[in-house]
């Protein structure tokens, strides 16, 4: 039987003592946490596991023995630690040792009790698997949702045993916490025995947060008071608020600050991740939109934009005069009805013709406009980018307008069309059982219905211009201010924190790459890996065999890696009657998956239509609208 010893990296210098830490009997494996170090009396290790256990709800207890010979091998030392047994029982007992120059380790397990099988040997071989303690306890095990190739329920045996390893190092904190300079009947060798790290200004930091933290949550409480008064949920406000994007942004930084200055502690790393891409998300934003603003106020651009917003207003006004003479004559060559194609010209004429002397009503208060506008941009670049879409919403109400009507004259005369097509054919719609039915008609009906098909089918191509001509620049709108909700949500949601330990602390993110073949010429089960989770074995392989890479000089090279759930194993040294040596090393989690898994809510409240809908309904001639409505369906 292969036993898997899991050793700190931090405690291969120090001197001999026993060996601390949990034993995981479904998986075989040993996760050594500490060293403990002569002298210290038996009574007192017991107490303090004790507390440990009590504090953790992890079953540390003593695994064995561990020995350095830095000199020449002592005889009494070894009898001494072998005595040690007796007093710290446990199955199996662990003897690790390190001989003289680090270069040759000795790993042993042996069982007290008499082997149950007949000619069963009473030791097992122990696999010895380095670690870094620091990077195990400070990271975040990313378990692979499904794996190829295999069954749902065999996901969680495969990475049970990684599961394992990192759950008993984050949850022994405590035990990490004691420093071998403090007054303390027990000396232990740990990732910390240098000194608990600590700094003066943090600690003076974390504890000033807490007053100005409940201070801030205080206010925002009274802010959110005031915006859920019953004055903001009537008909006119309610409906600004509901389709204003500035509106629904403010409300989500409130939701981001409240969340930010709460007092609650939180409860898991996901909470704690969270809150901590919030911070990081609202301070890029902040910084964004003072930028912004700094741009904004300096060389007087705010009067050179407000010279230039009238010129441009009165151009695109010009332009949709053109548009309108051009539609109203013989657009294209096309030969439209020409009573309809007066008519709506005019109509939409005398629109620009009002929409031209409001702008011209507003140009004195334009500058000031713009100048308390980007004000706003001390709020963030969100709130800035919101109320500039809010603002191009205004400037485009005609444009608006005219894709109303001619949507809703163009709808009229499909369904119209639709329905009279029906009365050809014997058929009606059914309002009650929602289906077509048979129906029949007398010669008076068919006589109008054909009378009024033929008049509806022949001024169907100067609506139909109206409507795509209008449609399309009212898409072109649209399509601006998606364009600017995009970047919002883009600055909302982008786990900004997790992307920073990505790149600059990889080891925090613990993941899962796809699985796919590596040359490592390792197999699990040569290696005893199965409750470690799946390896990949070079093509060719054979099971059971340990195959290297033969040098020139004739010596064999370990393989390159092992890649397994979370973490990759890189073979150290293995020689014929030594224990095999890994190092285990975190397999951090790719940028795709950091950003998919630690994203944040965004307060889009753009429809999501796909283009098989979005052409349905401009086909028909219904609505598009730039927010949802109660019919859509969410996604």
């Amino acid at each position: 039987m292969v036993l898997k010893a899991f050793f700190p990296t931090c405690c291969v210098s120090t001197d001999s003592g026993l060996l601390v830490g949990r034993w995981v009997p479904e998986q075989s494996s040993a996760v050594v946490l500490a060293v403990l170090h002569f002298p210290f009396i038996p009574i007192q290790v017991k107490q303090l596991l004790a507390q440990v256990r009590q504090a953790s709800q992890v079953g540390v207890a003593v695994l064995g023995t561990w020995c350095h010979c830095r000199q020449e091998p002592e005889e009494s030392l070894g009898r001494f630690l072998e005595s040690l047994g007796a007093v710290f029982p446990h199955e199996p007992w662990l003897r690790l040792c390190r001989e003289r120059g680090g270069t040759f380790w000795s790993c042993e397990a042996t069982h007290r009790q008499a082997p149950t099988a007949p000619g069963a040997p009473g030791e097992d071989q122990v696999m010895l698997i380095f670690y870094d303690q620091r990077q195990v306890l400070l990271s975040q095990l990313h378990l692979p949702t499904v794996l190829p190739d295999r069954q749902a329920g065999a996901t969680t045996a495969s990475t049970g045993g990684l599961a394992a390893v990192f759950d008993t190092v984050a949850r022994s904190e405590v035990l990490f916490r004691s420093d071998r300079f403090d007054e303390g009947p027990v000396r232990l060798s740990h990732w910390q025995s240098e000194g608990v790290e600590a700094s003066i200004l943090a600690e003076l930091a974390r504890r000033a947060s807490g007053p100005i933290c409940l201070l801030l949550a205080s206010l925002l409480s009274l802010v959110s008071a005031v915006s859920a008064c019953r004055v903001f949920k009537l008909w006119p406000l309610s409906f600004l608020g509901s389709k204003l994007s500035t509106c629904e942004q403010l409300r989500h930084r409130l939701e981001h600050l409240t969340l930010i200055f709460s007092t609650r502690k939180a409860e898991n790393p996901a909470q704690l991740m969270r809150k901590a891409n919030t911070v990081a998300s609202v301070l890029l934003d902040v910084a964004l939109g003072l930028m912004l603003l700094s741009w904004l106020h300096g060389r007087s651009r705010i009067g050179h934009l407000a010279d230039a917003l009238v010129p441009v207003a009165d151009h695109v006004a010009e332009e949709l005069q053109h548009l309108l003479q051009w539609l109203m004559g013989a657009p294209a060559g096309l030969k439209m009805n020409r009573a309809l194609d007066q008519v709506l010209g005019r109509f939409f004429l005398y629109h620009i013709h009002l929409w031209i002397s409001y702008i011209h009503l507003m140009s004195p208060f334009v500058e000031h406009i713009l100048w308390h506008v980007g004000l706003s941009a001390c709020l963030g670049l969100t709130v800035a980018l919101s109320l500039l879409s809010d603002i191009i919403a205004l400037l485009t109400f005609h444009i608006y307008c005219f894709y109303v009507y001619g949507a809703r004259l163009y709808c009229l005369k499909i369904h119209g069309l639709s329905s009279l097509w029906r009365l050809f054919r014997g058929k009606k719609w059914n309002v009650l059982r929602q289906r077509v039915d048979s129906c029949s008609y007398d010669l008076d009906q068919l006589f109008i219905g054909t009378l009024l098909f033929t008049i509806l089918l022949f001024l169907l191509p100067t609506t139909a211009l109206y409507y795509l001509v209008f449609t399309l620049l009212r898409l072109l709108v649209v399509a601006v201010q998606g364009l600017i909700h995009l970047l919002v949500d883009l600055i909302n949601s982008l786990p900004l924190y997790s992307l920073g330990l990505r790149l600059c602390r990889p080891y925090r993110l613990a993941g899962s790459e796809p699985w796919r073949p590596e040359a490592t010429g390792l197999c699990s089960s040569a290696l005893g890996f199965s409750g470690l989770g799946s390896l990949n074995c070079r093509p060719g392989a054979k099971r059971g065999k340990v195959r290297g890479t033969r040098s020139q000089q004739g010596g064999h090279h370990p393989p390159l890696a092992i890649l397994a759930a979370g973490v990759k194993f890189r073979v150290l040294r293995h020689e014929a009657g030594r224990p095999l040596r890994l190092l285990m090393q975190i397999n951090p989690l790719p940028y795709s998956r950091v950003v998919h898994t630690y994203r944040l809510p965004s307060c889009g409240c753009h429809p999501k239509h796909s283009w098989g809908a979005l052409c349905r309904k401009l086909f028909l001639g219904e609505l598009i609208y730039p927010w949802r409505q109660r019919g859509d369906k969410q996604d």
